[in-house]
């Protein structure tokens, strides 16, 4: 059996968007994925995936770690050992896949496949190149090509999917609110630029909550403080509603369960949004366009994208907002959020969760832009 070592090195989100791709390779062969700690939960979570193996590389990430060459050396070692005849290097299209390749070229790896606008010289067996953004397709179809390149069949209807069965929801979920009758707030996200500032989260949340819908507030351990404010300002202006705070309060297949219950998922550009869509929950997308949605943008389920995709921070890249006020999403509004919402949680809408949860029917990958 062919044995392939995948890898890719970024947070939670990129590793869920590797998915499909991932499932490609496993139908030639036994996968393993290389993950940063910021994405081996994500990694654990992947369908196709043998093993998870982690290294935290000092050439990616928010803040990537000094260069420890015993640590580089012992992956080098590992990876030998592992007797890998081909390896796939996934990234985004301002990462270069050459520090992992010659890595992999150390270990004795065959074939390795990546996308590369530098000179790779003998370091890759196959170079992909990819049109500069907003080109190039979806971070999930650029994957796919890569995985194509080492030998894996295209899918027909590409989907992001996660491990099943999940855990059971968490007990700060009531009963009466299990079967779906809820929708998600997620306003933080690991790069500032992306998410939502908690004035203007609380009275999303405040909308939601007064159109007549319970509110779950989502959020990772570092976000309690954002998501306690957002559910504090959303309580003031609606004391009767239902808004409750499970921030910090799941792991990331926990999240996953509470995503896979909820009507919708309202969030920013961040991991969760491509949860959202790997559990087949449509998606309200508030796209900060410091990167191009054409290629991140949440895939595979019913979209609404809100937000300003012609601010003066498009195609940044920044990691705070480099305009004051946010003004890319501060700009929308409870009611557009609002409308939204209701807009993916129509009766002709069920039609198409229930084929990405079966694996059928046609693929429906966004709404419009608004």
């Amino acid at each position: 059996m062919t044995r392939i070592l995948a890898v890719r090195l970024d947070s939670d989100g990129d590793v869920l968007l590797t998915g499909p791709a991932i499932r490609a390779l496993s139908e030639i062969g036994t996968v393993d994925l290389l993950a940063s700690p910021s994405g081996a939960a994500a990694a654990r979570l992947l369908p196709g995936v043998h093993t998870v193996l982690e290294f935290d590389a000092p050439w990616s990430g928010f803040r990537p770690p000094a260069l420890d060459t015993e640590a580089t050396l012992d992956l080098v070692g590992r990876l030998r050992a592992m007797g890998y005849d081909r390896a796939a290097i996934f990234t985004s299209f301002h990462q270069s896949p050459l520090p992992m390749a010659l890595l992999a070229r150390m270990a004795g790896i065959g074939h390795i496949v990546g996308t590369s606008v530098d000179y790779p010289g003998s370091l890759l067996d196959e170079r992909l190149k990819r049109p500069d953004p907003p080109g190039g397709g979806h971070e999930v179809e650029a994957a796919l090509d890569i995985a194509v390149a080492a030998g894996a069949p295209r899918p027909e209807q590409p989907r992001l999917r996660v491990r099943h069965p999940l855990p059971p929801l968490t007990e700060a979920v009531p009963a009466s609110l299990r079967s779906g009758g809820y929708v998600v707030l997620h306003p933080g996200a690991s790069v500032p630029a992306r998410g939502l500032q908690a004035a203007h989260a609380g009275t999303l949340a405040a909308a939601l909550a007064a159109a007549g819908h319970a509110v779950v507030v989502t959020g990772g351990p570092a976000e309690r403080e954002l998501a306690a404010e957002t559910v504090a300002l959303a309580r003031r202006h609606c004391p009767d509603a239902t808004v409750l705070d499970l921030a910090g309060g799941t792991d990331l297949a926990g999240l996953a369960a509470v995503l896979e219950a909820a009507a919708c998922t309202v969030v920013g550009n961040t991991g969760p949004a491509h949860l959202s869509a790997a559990v087949g929950t449509p998606v309200v997308s508030l796209f900060s366009p410091v990167v191009p949605p054409e290629r991140w943008r949440p895939y595979g389920v019913p979209v609404r994208l809100l937000g300003d995709q012609h601010a003066p921070c498009r195609d940044s890249r920044a990691r705070d907002c480099p305009v004051p006020g946010h003004p890319c999403l501060s700009g929308v509004t409870g009611a557009d959020v609002v409308a939204a919402v209701a807009g993916l949680t129509q009766p002709t809408e069920a039609p198409v969760r229930a084929a990405h949860e079966a694996g059928t029917g046609p693929l429906k990958t966004s709404g419009g832009e608004r």
